[in-house]
């Protein structure tokens, strides 16, 4: 059996009085890659920042191992997190935009070089190290962020609409990447619409709307027999 990583236990939250996640209960076990889908709003990417450490919950507990980290910031926590915006320093190269977390945790310069070469090789970007940002295209900084994540050696890695600003073809190179970690068996939480990637790779969805999911289930069961009619609404929405 699955060793459970992450458990977000009866979590509330809300800003100015409104309320985006109303009593959220989901789990994640290791090496698993679970999608989150739903409507905008729903409260997917606060999901997402609850997890990761950037966002308090109002009440309930997340629990990281079993252990409650409510008040653990991100930068201590098992958990890194790739944004829709790349958040990339457009003053380093593409080695030191890498390297920039390891060198913050201290890491020995020898070891910064070959993590930093080994996720080069794992995004496809072997020979870009001294690129500078601007010369790289969106997919390109894409998988950048996503290396600098994966360089930190972290339990779980999130991922919020991580294609949402590329076009087709660049979308192609970043899911061709995540298809590569859920083949390695990388833990992951993704946030995304991409609903033929989420069918085909993901071992599990979780349906959310309202602040509450609304339906779970193993991702081909889930895609193509939904059995809430919310579910069957978003789905048959995106299938047009």
């Amino acid at each position: 059996m699955s060793k459970e990583l992450i458990r977000l236990r009866n979590i509330r939250m809300a800003f100015d009085d409104e309320v985006v996640l109303n009593d959220l209960n989901l789990y994640i076990n290791d090496k698993e890659f679970l999608t989150l889908l739903g409507p905008s709003g729903c409260g997917k990417t606060t999901t997402l920042r609850i997890i990761g450490g950037f966002t308090t919950p109002v009440s309930g507990d997340v629990l990281f191992d079993g252990v409650r980290i409510n008040d653990v910031p991100p930068y201590r926590r098992q958990i890194n997190t790739v944004f829709q915006k790349y958040a990339l320093f457009p003053h380093l190269d593409v080695f030191e935009n890498i390297a920039f977390g390891l060198r913050i945790a201290k890491v020995p310069e020898e070891e910064i070089r070959q993590r930093v070469t080994e996720m080069l090789e794992v995004v496809s970007l072997k020979g870009f190290d001294r690129r500078r940002i601007d010369q790289l295209s969106g997919g390109q900084q894409q998988r950048v962020a996503i290396a600098r994540a994966l360089a930190l050696h972290p339990d779980i890695l999130c991922f919020d609409e991580p294609t949402s600003a590329l076009d087709p073809e660049l979308t192609g190179e970043v899911l061709r990447v995540l298809r590569d970690l859920a083949d390695r068996k990388t833990t992951m939480i993704i946030v995304t619409h991409e609903m033929h990637f989420a069918r085909d790779v993901a071992d599990r969805i979780l349906f959310m709307d309202g602040g509450v999911v609304v339906e779970e289930g193993p991702a081909r069961q889930l895609i193509d027999h939904p059995q809430e009619e919310r579910t069957k609404q978003f789905l048959a929405h995106y299938s047009e």
